[in-house]
Parts: C-alpha cells; sequence; structure tokens
C-alpha cells in the first residue's frame, strides 16, 4: 500500500531533492519544501535550492513544488507559521489526489512535521520588535533573561525566547516542555539519504564553484541590501563578509566549504539520534 505521504531528508549535498523529484514523478507526488533557507526568495544558489538557475513557478519538469522560494529576505518566519503553510499544502496535495513529499534538511522542521510543537503563546507585534532590538544590540543581556536550561545561541532562537518572557513572564522552556500539537504528517514513510561522508564532501567542494557561477555572490549583496541575517545560510555569511572587506575571496570559497562540511557532520549526528528512518539509501 503506498503511503499517505513521505519525508525524504538528509545531509546537505546527500541527492535527496534529486531523489524527491524522481520519487514525485513515478507516483505523481507533490514536492513540498522543509528547507528553512530554500523558502526564501533571491538566494536560490546559496541555498543550493532546486530552483536555482531555474525560473521560480510553481513545478519542475511537470512535478508540482510548494512553499520554495516564497518568502523575501525582508521577512521572518517561525516554526508555528511554516506548520500551518506545510499544513495547507499537504491536504491541497491530498485532495488533488497526489502525494505528498517533503524534503529538506532542517531538522527542526522535520521534527514539527513529524511530531508537531510545544504550543506557544501569540506574541504582540510590539514586544517582538522589542526582542529583537534587544537581540541585535546586546545578546549577551537577552541571554541573561533566559534560563540555565536554554542553550540555543542563534540570534533568532534567542529572540523568540526574549519575546515569550516579555509577553507572558515565563521561560520559554515551560511552553517547550508542554505535549506537543500540530504534526502535519506523523505517519509519512520516512526516508533518509545518507551517501558515505567522503562522497558528500566531494559534492560539497564542486558544488560551490557552481553555486558561485550562478550567482551567489550577487545574492550575498541582496542579502546585506535587505538586512537578512547572514547567518542563517552557510555561504551568504563567507560571502558578505568578503563583500565587507573582511575576508579574501579564495578564503570566503575555503571557509563556505569548511563550513558546509562541518554543518553535514552535525546534521548526521541529528539524524543518528533524532530522527527515526524507515528507509536508509546510502547510494544516491
Amino acid at each position: 500500500m503506498k503511503p499517505m505521504a513521505y519525508i525524504i531528508t538528509g545531509p546537505t549535498a546527500s541527492g535527496k531533492s534529486a531523489f524527491a523529484h524522481d520519487l514525485a514523478r513515478k507516483i505523481g507526488g507533490v514536492i513540498i519544501n522543509a528547507d528553512s533557507v530554500q523558502i526564501y526568495r533571491g538566494i536560490e544558489n546559496i541555498s543550493a535550492s532546486p530552483f536555482a538557475g531555474r525560473e521560480i513557478t510553481n513545478e519542475i519538469d511537470g512535478v508540482p513544488y510548494r512553499l520554495f522560494s516564497i518568502l523575501p529576505l525582508t521577512e521572518q518566519i517561525s516554526v508555528v507559521e511554516y506548520l500551518n503553510l506545510a499544513r495547507t499544502e499537504y491536504e491541497n496535495a491530498i485532495k488533488s489526489g497526489r502525494t505528498p513529499i517533503f524534503v529538506g534538511g532542517t531538522g527542526y522542521y522535520i521534527n514539527a512535521l513529524v511530531h508537531g510543537i510545544s504550543p506557544m503563546p501569540d506574541i504582540d507585534a510590539d514586544v517582538r520588535a522589542r526582542a529583537r532590538e534587544l537581540v541585535a544590540s546586546n545578546i549577551d543581556a537577552a541571554r541573561a533573561m533566559l534560563p540555565d536550561d536554554f542553550n540555543a545561541t542563534d540570534p533568532q532562537r534567542v529572540a523568540r525566547a526574549v519575546e515569550v518572557f516579555l509577553q507572558t513572564g515565563r521561560h520559554i522552556t515551560e511552553f517547550q516542555n508542554a505535549p506537543r500539537v500540530g504534526a502535519v504528517a506523523p505517519d509519512a514513510y520516512r526516508v533518509l539519504i545518507n551517501p558515505p561522508a567522503d562522497v558528500v564532501r566531494a559534492r560539497i567542494a564542486a558544488r560551490i564553484p557552481e553555486m558561485m557561477s550562478g550567482g551567489a555572490l550577487n545574492e550575498a549583496r541582496a542579502v546585506i541590501d535587505a538586512g537578512w541575517d547572514e547567518n542563517r545560510a552557510i555561504g551568504a555569511a563567507q560571502l558578505c563578509a568578503y563583500l565587507r572587506g573582511e575576508i579574501s575571496m579564495d578564503d570566503a570559497i575555503k571557509n563556505w566549504i569548511t563550513k558546509t562540511n562541518q554543518y553535514a557532520k552535525r546534521q548526521r549526528t541529528w539524524f543518528r539520534t533524532q530522527f527515526n528512518p524507515d528507509e536508509i539509501i546510502t547510494k544516491c
């Protein structure tokens, strides 16, 4: 019996996008993005989007693609907002007689799709702005407001924790420890694309020059112009540093390759400890 939905994931440069596309063509699927960077428009090369070098449309070779390149760099999106979008696309796919195929390597998106998220309070716009201003001006002071068991250092996650505290007077960890709700595809068939590390390293080394020739440097200029957090995307941070004159182009590319390999290693650790696949594919 064909699964109701699929989740195709794996480390960066594993070949998961191509695998998902081939699967969608075979079974009449809809590709739904589960990557927190590929959801943004204007950084298709830096994010290794399926739309890099392509016109951004709703399909590729007849396969429907959803939630790719839908947000401008000037906007933010929470996991809750992503889940709402993902649920809509999941339901639309089912209604149209197609199979939803989620593809991406963002662990917290995958985790939310399968397990849901802890219920979080609504945040007023002025509170959100205050939290982000505090984090931008003094992240150490912002972290001092948070409990010892909050370990995240990413500015966006720190800002999220601060805004919850400012809104409610309660720490985000209290909400995170509550029962989870809102899973979109808890029964999806889960496929982990996980080639050997040396294969992934070789692909990363070959792919980054292609990203550069595709226009990644212009995308980094757009990141700076939009004030987008360049540290959210490996490649953006390195190219923006080059554009500011902080490092050479050779160092930018070397650092990009190194950081991408480190990220792939962290992803493999997450998949090994936090993801329970129904199938593992090592040759892709």
